[in-house]
């Protein structure tokens, strides 16, 4: 079983999966509202948008995915219940992509040794979406 978090934008979804693959590198696969069948009258603005984008996450059978909500539908980044974990066994690893993560957003716990890990840190990043990024050492 796989479990892939699956993101949802307000136009911005490309700008954002640039951003991650900066940080963890891969290559996108996005498929525009346009490129799909029946979106012929939709404008060309929302035929640009992102209807699916994926990001295979390094040295795993994880996927990092999202869209761009569907016209005429926004969602509310404001105060999201959720968060996206990311766990290495690379403590430099685990630092540069918090670092990286949080560059123009917000550090809400900074990274560091917790109770429950060596290292552990969150991060709201410019898009609005919350990370929780840990270090587990490989044992």
């Amino acid at each position: 079983m796989n479990l892939n978090p699956y993101l949802l934008f307000n136009g911005n979804a490309e700008e954002a999966f640039t951003f991650y693959q900066s940080v963890f590198g891969g290559e996108l696969d996005i498929t525009r509202f346009g490129e799909m069948g029946g979106g012929e009258e939709l404008s060309d603005e929302a035929k640009n948008l992102v209807a699916h984008v994926a990001l295979p996450l390094r040295g795993t059978a994880h996927l990092l995915m999202a869209s761009d909500c569907p016209p005429g539908q926004t969602v509310n980044t404001t105060n999201p219940p959720y968060a996206v974990s990311v766990d290495l066994d690379l403590r430099e690893e685990a630092e540069r992509i918090f670092t990286e993560l949080g560059a123009g957003g917000e550090i809400t716990m900074p990274f560091g040794k917790t109770e429950w890990s060596e290292g552990f840190g969150m991060v709201t990043d410019k898009f609005g979406v919350p990370w929780m990024v840990g270090f587990s050492p490989v044992e």
